[in-house]
């Protein structure tokens, strides 16, 4: 197979894979509890690839000093601890929804590095400035969508776009695969206990998960992570950061159809309105923002 042609298998994985892990998540809910749910996949997904890199390379990867290790525990907090605000928000948030103001991780970014002293262009900067309005159409949606919901996943947008700020500022382990190991082990580990705590009434025992949770999980935990990631790392080693970004905009719009197709959502004047302007200051956003080295999207690779 061709370069281009690997190229494009790759992207188109990650566009369908990590756009129908909202999906995976609406699912994987419906009757096992939402938090010890993202647990139990980030848990799973953490053991795999941390098995996986000690069957390739040994200890090596995983000598890593204090700091490093307590940086990748933080982003995996953030990171995963996002991801299980997600779990939560999508049992009152449609996936469509849900999915767009998750593309809005790239603008919260700008807003990170402008406040630490960066200075973004004047073109991502006013994209920025656009987008949000974008999100501010989004959060009285209608449809009978709850605003805490909305505001959960406004909430999980902003801890995962502080995840992958640190993660490109803080020290990390070297390798890719180690450090997102450890982010995932971190946080599924974390929140396995508080999943159990808050589960209540909701049943834990396997037994009582419907298939259709079970095949959600599992979806997640194979194609939406490990595959998914795999495709991902893939690009990031092969391709211009510029081209693999573009699932930020992409992914959204998959979710969307899924959400139309399986879970017959409704989109609304807001919801297409809203869609258009974030999509759209998303696309000017990475298109005017600088090269970065594969190691700075490193906190991506988990991913939703």
């Amino acid at each position: 197979m061709s370069h281009g042609a690997r190229t494009w298998a790759a992207l188109w994985t990650v566009y369908i894979l990590w756009g129908s892990t909202y999906l995976g998540i609406e699912l994987a809910g419906e009757t096992i509890p939402a938090v010890f749910a993202a647990g139990v996949r980030f848990t799973i997904v953490g053991v795999a690839l941390t098995g996986w890199a000690l069957l390739r390379r040994g200890t090596a990867p995983f000598r890593v000093g204090r700091a490093a290790l307590a940086s990748a525990v933080l982003c995996g907090l953030l990171l995963i601890g996002s991801n299980a605000l997600l779990f939560v928000a999508e049992r009152e948030v449609p996936i469509g929804l849900a999915s767009l103001i998750i593309a809005s991780v790239p603008l919260w970014l700008v807003v990170l590095r402008s406040v630490t002293g960066d200075r973004p262009g004047r073109a991502s900067l006013t994209g920025t400035a656009f987008g949000f309005l974008g999100v501010a159409l989004l959060l009285r949606p209608g449809g009978g969508v709850t605003a805490t919901g909305v505001l959960l996943v406004v909430v999980a947008a902003m801890a995962w776009a502080l995840g992958s700020f640190f993660s490109s500022r803080l020290p990390m382990p070297g390798d890719a695969v180690t450090t997102t190991g450890i982010q995932a082990l971190s946080g599924g580990l974390v929140l396995l206990p508080v999943g159990v705590a808050l589960s209540g009434n909701e049943p834990l025992d396997p037994g009582d998960w419907s298939s259709r949770s079970l095949i959600g999980l599992a979806y997640l935990i194979v194609f939406g992570s490990i595959i998914g990631y795999t495709a991902y790392v893939w690009l990031l080693g092969n391709v211009p950061l510029g081209m693999v970004a573009t699932y930020a905009y992409v992914n959204p719009l998959v979710a969307i159809t899924l959400g139309v197709v399986f879970l017959h959502e409704t989109i609304t004047w807001r919801i297409a309105a809203g869609a258009a302007v974030i999509l759209s200051s998303v696309a000017v956003v990475i298109r005017n923002e600088p090269p970065r080295r594969p190691a700075d999207a490193r906190a991506t690779l988990v991913e939703t």
